[in-house]
């Protein structure tokens, strides 16, 4: 399932029809029940399922056929923590399932796709919240299955924004409520961000594939450039997803830089300050 992205904006649109939610800090999960399990896929399309169980588990009480968009979160001391959902990511299924016993993941869902009588992302936002509300009404109490909280009120958005970034919110998303679910990036989702990053799409580094030194990146507008050197938690994690896809050829930058190719479909935020330079800095993985 391609996914829909959101607009990065430095102020909340305003006026008749945006409709506001919170912008958490975890890993973009898109859940699948079909008619006999519960599949989990990430933003590039990759299934998680495993190192997430816990979702996987407790969304075997939806009605088969429901296809759910949000994201997956971990709260440690009572602050939604990216790096406790960056752990779980990158886990086998055993340490997966004791980091889960240790702090159990939260499924925060923004919007339905499907239902068990079919597609419904051509519907607008307006309905699909509705409908969204309605199937994960029928949850047992208790489920770490739960919609992302919403508001027509932009004083309650900027609110928000303001008060809430320390408990791991990490901005705020508006979406225009006649606007359907459309793949890709539209102007019918902004998001205002605490952090002023992009996303930028993993096309090679330079080291080993276990541990690289420095990521090539392909930024919005379509460059490569190359990143600053990465430290070791940030290289670790790059390299343990690098290690499983082959690298292609030497490819070079077009400052001339050499790097190793690779199809990963990884993803990497970047400080966006930083795309107007040949060297980019990665901030974490997505």
């Amino acid at each position: 399932m391609d996914v829909a992205l959101a607009e990065l904006v430095s102020v909340l649109p305003v006026g008749r029809g945006w409709w506001y939610e919170v912008k958490l800090d975890g890993h973009r999960t898109v859940l699948w029940r079909t008619r006999d399990s519960v599949r989990l896929q990430s933003r590039s399309g990759r299934d998680v399922t495993a190192p997430w169980m816990d979702i996987a588990v407790a969304g075997m009480e939806l009605p088969p056929g429901v296809v759910l968009d949000g994201e997956a979160v971990v709260v440690v001391d009572g602050v939604i923590s990216f790096a406790a959902a960056q752990s779980r990511a990158n886990s086998g299924p055993a340490r997966a399932a004791r980091l889960a016993e240790q702090h159990p993941a939260l499924f925060i869902v923004w919007d339905v796709l499907a239902l068990p009588a079919g597609d419904v992302r051509a519907r607008p936002y307006v309905e699909r919240r509705a409908l969204l509300l309605e199937v994960l009404a029928g949850l047992p109490e208790g489920s770490p299955v739960q919609p992302v909280s919403a508001t027509q009120d932009v004083e309650v958005a900027r609110a928000w924004y303001e008060s809430l970034a320390s408990t791991g919110v990490e901005g705020v998303v508006a979406k225009w409520g006649g606007a359907s679910y459309r793949a890709g990036r539209s102007s019918s989702w902004k998001k205002v961000r605490h952090a002023e990053t992009v996303d930028a799409e993993v096309v090679g580094f330079t080291g080993v594939a276990a541990r690289p030194r420095m990521l090539a990146v392909r930024l919005p507008d379509g460059r490569t450039a190359l990143s600053q050197r990465l430290g070791a938690q940030l290289a670790a994690q790059v390299g343990a997803l690098l290690a499983q896809v082959p690298a292609g050829r030497r490819e070079r930058t077009p400052g001339g830089e050499l790097y190793a190719s690779v199809e990963s479909g990884l993803l990497v935020e970047v400080l966006a300050g930083t795309t107007r330079h040949p060297v980019v800095t990665v901030t974490r993985v997505r």
